[in-house]
């Protein structure tokens, strides 16, 4: 039975993952992260130097740290008050001149037009109200600007049943209720990368899943007012990556994450 929440809730869930996330996080443990889904999110961004910024769902603001020391103006909210305790801690220790708000995508507290650009780095898709996140995106980003998020795929992050090679290594993945939406089921899971002495104790993140399609996605953006699409990128592993880590294999199979950068006509 698929258990329906508001972003309130979900904030909730975070408030609970986020002492154990920031611990992981910070000590790289996040591995997708470091090494695939963020650089191929900076490696898309646009020149921000001197421009405004706000970064929606930061978590514990490592990805809008390294946004502002591009040169940006950041500001950065979090409906998980832990979360934003967390990030303050840190900037607080080695300030860079962000602002950390508790805050919901879904009612942001800030003026229309009061940023050059905005982005949400594997956030959105982690908001029951996604359609009212990117409308509130576009409300508060300036003629001109744009909008840069990235999401699990819509069109992969479906189910973990794979097919192997004779050698067992993975060779396809089997991707099926594609229209069967999730939302708001609990999914357990923790860093592959964690020590496997802190898996046996350490509590499980507990994450609600929302799924959308990808039109979905894209009409929301269109809906929202963004009539520009300029770039989309789908990360996958390069050769010295896999060199380096061969369990990122998997994601040369099929992509588990997109990016979008949308345009706000001026």
């Amino acid at each position: 039975m698929q258990n329906k929440m508001d972003h309130r809730k979900v904030g909730e869930y975070w408030d609970d993952n986020a002492e154990n996330w920031t611990k992981l996080v910070r000590l790289g443990y996040d591995r997708t992260r470091v090494h695939l889904t963020f650089p191929a999110f900076l490696e898309m961004l646009p020149d921000v130097q001197g421009l405004s910024g706000l970064d929606i769902g930061c978590g514990e603001g490592l990805n809008t740290r390294a946004i502002q020391k591009l040169g940006a103006n950041m500001v950065a909210i979090d409906i998980s008050e832990k979360f934003i305790q967390y990030a303050r801690e840190w900037e607080h220790k080695d300030p860079l001149g962000i602002e950390y708000k508790v805050a919901s995508a879904v009612s942001l507290p800030f003026e229309n037009d009061a940023f050059d650009f905005t982005i949400g780095t594997m956030s959105l898709m982690d908001i029951p109200e996604y359609d009212k996140a990117i409308a509130e995106a576009f409300r508060v980003t300036k003629p001109g600007g744009f909008f840069q998020f990235s999401i699990t795929h819509p069109c992969f992050n479906l189910g973990n049943e794979w097919i192997h090679d004779k050698e067992g290594k993975r060779k396809a993945k089997v991707v099926s209720g594609y229209f069967e939406k999730k939302q708001g089921e609990i999914e357990k899971w923790i860093f592959g990368a964690t020590p496997k002495e802190w898996k046996k104790t350490m509590k499980q993140f507990e994450v609600p899943r929302f799924d959308h399609t990808l039109s979905e996605w894209m009409n929301a953006c269109i809906q929202a007012g963004f009539n520009i699409l300029e770039e989309v990128v789908e990360p996958n592993p390069s050769d010295e990556l896999l060199k380096m880590d061969p369990s990122f294999w998997t994601e040369r199979i099929v992509a588990l994450f997109i990016i979008f950068r949308w345009r706000k006509p001026k």
